[in-house]
């Protein structure tokens, strides 16, 4: 079984988060012992930030067993039309990452919509490489990785 891994994941594990690090950490224990865990470029960037070197990043990599899988062209073509999707129905709300429930929030003052774009072309390029490279992908944004790639499975 081919796993693919969100940051989020990875960094419940590295910083580490409180609220997260057991469940991350049991997830990331669990998909390891059930084949290959991957990433994409974006989660690499990403998880560069929490490095002092490149040599860091690599060993932290082996260490975990989690390989970088470059993305094809055809994922990246399915991140893109899902962006698509994404912008053309994206409402003026916010949308929970857990179970994918839309919410407005106005200002006290004037009472106008609160807006914020929650989600950017980065994190459809996650679940496109996932899609396309992986059976599954471990993520806590599984509302949002539910709605936009609906058939992907996520844990």
């Amino acid at each position: 079984m081919i796993t693919s891994l969100d940051t989020n994941i990875l960094l419940d594990i590295l910083i580490p988060d409180e609220n997260h690090f057991q469940k991350s950490k049991g997830l990331l224990d669990e998909y390891v012992q059930k084949g290959q865990l991957i990433i994409c470029e974006i989660v690499y960037a990403e998880l560069a930030s929490q490095f002092l070197s490149e040599k860091e990043l690599k060993d932290f990599l082996s260490d975990t067993g989690i390989r970088l899988v470059y993305s094809t062209v055809e994922a990246l073509c399915i991140s893109g039309e899902r962006w698509k999707v994404y912008v053309k129905n994206k409402k003026r709300a916010f949308q929970c990452p857990q179970c994918g429930v839309s919410t407005s929030i106005t200002c006290h003052k004037c009472h106008s919509p609160i807006i914020v774009r929650q989600h950017i072309l980065s994190d459809f390029i996650i679940g496109a490489h996932a899609f396309h490279h992986a059976e599954l992908l471990l993520s806590r944004d599984r509302g949002f990785y539910r709605t936009y790639f609906k058939d992907l499975k996520v844990v």
